[in-house]
């Protein structure tokens, strides 16, 4: 069968990316939760992203397993707790951007198997969590990040917008519209492009910077331009990409996240220099550290984690489309299935009319 998975010609083979999805798959727990890694909790939006690996890399049962899991730990109002370790709840705050994201992984199934009762399934607990997401919704357009907390974040808020066009490409399929999200997500593009400022200041992590790219409300020239702010403070060559600006720690999982942020933008050159430049976090049976200290030379922390191996089977998935061979939910990330940008709103931060926003540079065309 791994002839017929992803693969990155001179990166990763075929048989590699399975090691990987196995990887994965060999941490679930017997529920179908997969935690970060053995041991440690689990949270939705990684659980999801796990599950979108391990489907393309293979692991179809261990997939659906995974997503038979999700509703299970739902709650009436349609969030998710923060924090699950052995089933049990740790961390009860909802959290919008894991909240979200089931949408993203529900439509990345549709792509990869085309099982619309599948979807049928699913899909209550898809349009009740989107439903609570935006129900979050700042004057200023962002996500308030938990009920309790003040504030939204940009790469949760960025991720968001990616989920609710998920959530609406899911609306079209079963015949079900959701106006609400359409207009929520408006707002929310509108807020990633022109009021970052307004955001919580989380400027130190990598994520901050190469959120609004990956998520897809910035594109084109803006997203080039954005990416080109922070390159030389994040990139270190030969090795990824810092987590935080602070400290010099390379991660696996932001790395390959600017890879597929830079896949979508066609800047292939890059990504896959990235991608490679990752590998030395590779473990001989397909495993992935989380992260390289460089200076000291020293694996930390000292574990193979379930989210970083899944950012690496879903770049190479990407990056296989011009450089080996990808999946059909290969362009999950690029937006290129998903339904079209939302139609831009500033209905409460004072900017000019959606006419003239709609002429605007760095408006997702």
């Amino acid at each position: 069968m791994s002839e017929l998975l992803p693969y990155v010609e001179g990166v990763l083979s075929a048989s590699q990316v399975a090691d990987t999805a196995a990887s994965i798959a060999a941490m679930q727990e017997p529920s179908g939760a997969v935690p970060w890694t053995t041991g440690e909790h689990v949270d939705i939006w990684n659980h999801v992203e796990a599950a979108m690996a391990m489907l393309v890399g293979g692991q179809v049962e261990a997939a659906e397993r995974a997503y038979a899991w999700v509703p299970t730990l739902q709650r009436e109002d349609g969030s998710w707790p923060m924090k699950i370790v052995g089933g049990e709840v740790e961390d009860e705050r909802g959290e919008v951007n894991m909240s979200a994201y089931f949408a993203v992984g529900l439509w990345h199934h549709w792509l990869v198997r085309r099982d619309h009762a599948f979807v049928e399934r699913f899909w209550p607990s898809v349009r009740a969590g989107l439903d609570w997401v935006v129900s979050q919704q700042l004057p200023f357009g962002g996500i308030r990040w938990t009920p309790t907390e003040e504030g939204a974040l940009l790469a949760g808020s960025s991720s968001i917008y990616q989920s609710l066009r998920a959530g609406v490409a899911l609306a079209d399929l079963l015949d079900d519209p959701q106006p609400e999200w359409e207009l929520a997500g408006g707002r929310l593009g509108h807020a990633v492009r022109e009021h970052r400022d307004l955001f919580l200041d989380k400027a130190t992590y990598s994520m901050d910077w190469y959120y609004p790219v990956l998520g897809g409300a910035v594109r084109g020239e803006a997203a080039s331009e954005l990416l080109a702010t922070r390159w030389d403070d994040f990139v270190v060559p030969g090795l990824g990409i810092r987590c935080v600006d602070t400290n010099p720690w390379v991660t696996g999982a932001e790395t390959c996240e600017l890879v597929m942020a830079l896949d979508a933008i066609g800047d292939h050159r890059r990504a896959l220099q990235l991608l490679a430049d990752m590998q030395h976090l590779r473990a001989e049976d397909g495993r992935y550290w989380t992260g390289w200290v460089f200076g000291d030379d020293v694996n930390w922390p000292h574990e193979w984690t379930t989210y970083t191996a899944a950012a690496v089977v879903l770049a190479v998935d990407a990056l296989g489309e011009v450089a080996g061979h990808a999946s059909a939910g290969s362009g999950i990330m690029r937006g290129t299935s998903l339904a079209p940008h939302f139609a831009e709103l500033a209905l409460e931060c004072g900017c000019d009319s959606a006419d003239e926003l709609a002429r605007s540079a760095g408006r997702p065309s």
